[in-house]
């Protein structure tokens, strides 16, 4: 077998034939870059402006690099572990404890609940306050806080809830054409207000806290393990789709930020030690743009409606999976859906302003655990401690050991700063 052979082939039944099914390179490409494309976008204009333009722009690449390397990390051993069971399908959780062991295993399933029950809290808490903001303007209301992510929890939620999986997949590309749209129309209006002066301005030590949440915008590591599947173990396709997959996400990253730190005046003049500020929500009050306002807030809610779909998804089949459930039905339905709403609807009400504090220690712990120190220590194991001997298999990342001694180390550098910033905060 050469290095680059699929492992196995998928077979398509037509005229009482098996074929092997098309290539489904388009649509991991297209996966890859669904999954990165959510809600970790509002945040970054907010975390970017302290440090500037350029060098949020630098950051931004170089996460995008750290994050592509331990992606490639985790389809490597990903098709590795399919090589030594036999098996497709094989999950993030599943490659750690074959790998690692069960106790590893409880620790990352940990990590994968604590970064699942972050962003939902973050989800309910950003989409409850654009909604409560919508609210405000209807002569006569005045909602309380909570009012806002219950509302949320309660529309997005009680779809979640009440749909079928054909009517919510139907919601959801509906909600991503409309995120698309005024994705579009953001560029366009923002664009035509932009003031070079606003993107002269550096602070290059106030990049550094930007890092974890820019790791939750470039996440996408949960489907890695999908890809590998789709593309029958072809480590060629495989890298060829991460690679653009998430070349398109980080280039939609790098213009957004540079249009809507452009578009906001005044962020120049902010000294290092000032509160942070949140560009969206500057452009959804502004008066003077009131139609920009209103595209903002519908890009914003359905940019939060489509993670917080995917990530409920992500949380349930975990949850089933854990309880050894093989599918809902009317008795266990409600049980789970509250288990998964309940605790992130409560911690959201009592702290509407908790979105990006949320972000910060999703990213820093879970996703530098699941997206960084994992791979790397997996990748390891397989190559140079492995028991067994393996069938032949290449590498998706170059650099030895010195590669995956850095991907620790930068991981646990942004765990570090985390910790820091809650000490000295």
């Amino acid at each position: 077998m050469q290095f680059d052979d699929r492992l196995f082939s998928q077979l398509d039944v037509a005229d009482a034939q098996f074929k092997r099914a098309p290539d489904q390179r388009v649509s991991a490409i297209a996966l890859v870059a669904g999954t990165t494309v959510g809600a970790g976008i509002l945040a970054l204009p907010a975390i970017t402006q302290p440090a500037g333009f350029l060098p949020s722009t630098c950051m931004l690449i170089v996460v995008w690099v750290y994050a592509l390397v331990a992606a490639l990390l985790l389809a490597e051993v990903n098709v590795r572990c399919m090589r030594r069971s036999g098996q497709p399908n094989i999950g993030l959780l599943r490659m750690v404890e074959s790998t690692l062991g069960p106790s590893i295993a409880n620790v990352s399933g940990g990590a994968y609940l604590f970064l699942h029950y972050a962003l939902l809290v973050a989800y309910m808490a950003q989409g409850g306050d654009i909604l409560a903001s919508a609210m405000a303007h209807i002569p006569g209301v005045n909602a309380p806080d909570w009012a806002g992510p219950t509302l949320f929890a309660l529309v997005f939620g009680g779809l979640l809830y009440g749909g079928s999986e054909k009517l919510v997949a139907r919601f959801n590309s509906t909600f991503v054409a409309i995120v698309i749209t005024t994705f579009m129309v953001l560029l366009v209006l923002s664009g035509s207000h932009i003031d070079p002066g606003e993107l002269i301005h550096q602070n290059w030590p106030a990049i550094s806290p930007a890092v974890s949440i820019m790791l939750v915008a470039l996440f996408y590591h949960n489907i890695v393990p999908v890809v590998t599947t789709q593309l029958e173990g072809d480590l060629s396709k495989i890298r060829q789709s991460i690679v653009v997959g998430s070349v398109i996400p980080l280039l939609m990253f790098l213009v957004w930020n540079a249009v809507i730190l452009g578009s906001i005046g005044g962020l120049s003049s902010l000294s290092p030690g000032s509160e942070r500020v949140d560009p969206l929500e500057l452009l959804r009050n502004n008066t003077n743009l009131p139609g920009l306002g209103l595209v903002v807030s519908v890009f914003s809610e359905f940019a939060i409606a489509t993670s917080f779909i995917g990530f409920t998804y992500g949380l349930l089949d975990f949850l089933m999976d854990a309880l050894k459930v093989r599918e809902l039905n009317a008795d266990n339905r409600l049980p789970f859906y509250s288990v998964i709403f309940l605790p992130a609807l409560g911690l959201s009400t009592l702290n509407p302003n908790i979105f990006f504090t949320a972000l910060d220690y999703a990213g820093a712990f879970s996703i530098s655990i699941l997206g960084g120190i994992l791979p790397a220590v997996m990748a390891w194991k397989l190559r140079y401690r492995s028991a067994t001997i393996d069938l032949p298999s290449r590498t998706l990342v170059p650099g030895g050991r010195a590669t995956l001694t850095m991907m620790v180390i930068l991981a646990i550098g942004v765990i570090g700063i985390q910790l820091l910033t809650m000490v000295t905060a």
